[in-house]
């Protein structure tokens, strides 16, 4: 088993945005668990390093400028949230997070599941539907960092996992 997670092809389309025109998903093999999608997405989400709230701060001054919203918007909006992502859906195997904006639409989906042989994954699909030529650019830039983040946190997940599910020092 893996504490690194692996880039795997997304499900496209994909029911929680049917019309997204860019995708990505990683998966995570874990020590098998009652864990829940819901526990995994607070796990991963509530709780940033430094660099990645560094890069949230630049992200929302930049954003800021063209009238997107930030962080700290959605942080204040009245949803039901996970660190600072507005639920769409949610089941003990599926968390569906993410928001509509101006220049995209996206959504954040981490998926608790068995597979066929036996392993416990987690999947943590980003889809995005991009509105206008904004959504584009802005896509194209943040592409390099998401991918790092998003892996990051899930092998952070992973090395959680691991420490939990360690027999104990005789």
């Amino acid at each position: 088993m893996s504490a690194k997670p692996l880039m795997v092809k997304p499900l496209m389309p994909h029911p929680a945005l049917p019309d997204a025109d860019w995708a990505d998903c990683y998966e995570l093999n874990i020590p098998n668990s009652d864990l829940t999608a819901i526990a995994a997405a607070q796990t991963m989400l509530s709780r940033f390093p430094f660099w990645v709230r560094l890069l949230i701060r630049v992200r929302d001054a930049v954003t800021g400028l063209f009238g997107l919203k930030s962080s700290s918007e959605l942080r204040a909006e009245g949803w039901e949230k996970i660190g600072f992502f507005p639920v769409v859906s949610k089941s003990d195997n599926q968390v569906v997070l993410g928001f509509d904006d101006r220049h995209l639409d996206f959504r954040v989906v981490i998926d608790v599941r068995n597979d066929d042989q036996g392993r416990r994954l987690v999947d943590a699909t980003t889809l995005v539907r991009r509105n206008i030529l904004l959504g584009r650019i802005y896509l194209a830039i943040i592409t390099p960092f998401h991918r790092l983040i998003v892996a990051t946190m899930l092998a952070d997940l992973g090395k959680r996992m691991q420490t939990v599910s360690l027999p104990p020092s005789p």
